[in-house]
């Protein structure tokens, strides 16, 4: 196998979306792979040919894009959004990817196989991979972890057939791999239970707006959203089983009349129960429609503070990649959840927020209301989630970090 196009080592991306799809992971797999390029990589990415939210739209099978060969598994015409077009679509993935790599000859090979986590199942392509091809090196990026996530919906017995004989497969997918990159180090704990022998190293998803300096609020969007409020929380995006609202709903009720407003611009199977807890007496919550993307900006911004949720039984199965994105804005993170969890532990490291539970309700309300009458101390906060941001968790830092260990794969495995 040649080791190298042009000087360049060769990689090749599996993940299910890509370029032109605009659903948020497929745009940070872009990111990935031109940030590669950018850093003198032979990159490869195979992708489905069909859209994520729409299944009707159809890319070419090839196409050259940013330095990135691209090169569309067809796949059938099946809705991501039901759960048989789901299980569908991951088995066809797979089972496409297999032959694909396998079969190639060993002059076109990539020297690295990066995973992904969607498909749900993905990993299991490198436990045949390393079987037909063991000089393939692979690193898999663990967005989410299964059978972990349909464990916490509520979906799959913990001790049932169906997880043991996925987390056998899973097993032994893991242990293929010779890099495994979590989100954190909740996620590290779950991988750990599987035993891989691999590197693991933490590379987190970067926000996809990464602004140089802080961004100011519109004076028009916070006050539709907000009023007059002294201080500005804000909830955006989806509001799923995963996430909780009764944390964020008492500390609204501590800090009712103190100028302190709540906002939740939300959408989910949740989102129903949310506004049915909230009374005519929360007279500090209200309630905005789903931003789209090309007005998400001005909302982000239009906040002082940022609200995110996890509940802890969904600890380590995935990381809210919103409170990257609330950094980057310079803006501090409220966080409802497991004090166990990788954003509780940067939030204490970093002093970027609050980790919210009945223990903590007082004294994060009581600091929320000396922010609300101190200016200057709310922009010191921000400046420093900012400035964090930048040195943890850009772009920039992660790609450095990604090139550094695919690199260290390419050196020879020495056997003591």
């Amino acid at each position: 196998m040649k080791p190298h196009t042009n000087g360049k080592p060769r990689v090749t991306v599996l993940y299910h979306y890509f370029h032109p799809d605009d659903v948020v992971s497929a745009r940070h797999f872009d990111e990935f792979c031109t940030g590669l390029v950018g850093r003198n990589w032979h990159v490869e990415a195979l992708p489905s040919n069909r859209g994520c939210r729409d299944e009707d739209r159809e890319f070419p099978r090839t196409e050259e894009w940013r330095g990135i060969t691209i090169r569309r598994v067809w796949r059938p015409r099946l809705k991501q959004a039901s759960s048989l077009g789901r299980i569908v679509n991951a088995i066809w993935m797979i089972l496409a990817w297999w032959p694909i790599l396998v079969a190639r000859r060993k002059d076109r090979l990539p020297n690295i196989l990066v995973v992904g986590t969607d498909p749900v199942l993905s990993v299991l392509v490198a436990w045949v991979v390393k079987k037909f091809r063991p000089s393939i090196r692979i690193a898999h990026w663990c967005y989410d972890l299964y059978p972990e996530a349909p464990i916490a919906e509520g979906i799959l017995r913990k001790d049932s057939v169906p997880v043991r004989l996925i987390r056998r497969m899973t097993g032994a997918a893991y242990h293929s791999c010779d890099l495994l990159a979590d989100l954190g180090c909740c996620m590290r704990r779950l991988l750990d239970q599987y035993g891989a022998r691999c590197r693991q190293v933490t590379l987190v998803p970067w926000a996809l707006s990464e602004p140089e300096h802080i961004v100011p609020a519109d004076p028009a969007t916070r006050e539709e959203l907000f009023g007059d409020a002294a201080l500005a929380l804000l909830y955006s995006g989806n509001f799923g089983r995963a996430h909780s609202y009764q944390e964020f709903l008492e500390l609204a009720r501590r800090l009712r009349g103190d100028g302190v407003h709540f906002c939740f611009g939300v959408r989910g199977n949740q989102a129903e129960e949310l506004r049915r807890a909230v009374g005519a007496e929360d007279s500090n919550v209200s309630f905005a429609g789903f931003a789209p993307e090309a007005q998400l900006a001005l909302r982000l911004a239009a906040a002082d503070v940022h609200l995110v949720s996890l509940r802890s039984d969904w600890t380590g199965v995935v990381v809210p990649s919103k409170f990257f994105g609330s950094l980057a804005a310079g803006r501090p993170v409220i966080f409802a959840g497991s004090p166990e969890s990788a954003i509780a532990h940067w939030i204490r490291e970093h002093g970027v927020g609050w980790v919210l539970n009945k223990e903590s309700l007082p004294r994060a309300a009581d600091e929320l209301r000396l922010l609300a009458a101190s200016r200057k101390d709310l922009q010191a906060l921000q400046r420093r989630c900012h400035a964090v941001y930048q040195a943890c968790f850009s772009h920039q830092k992660v790609m450095d970090c990604w090139d550094r260990e695919l690199r260290a794969l390419l050196k020879p495995v020495t056997v003591s």
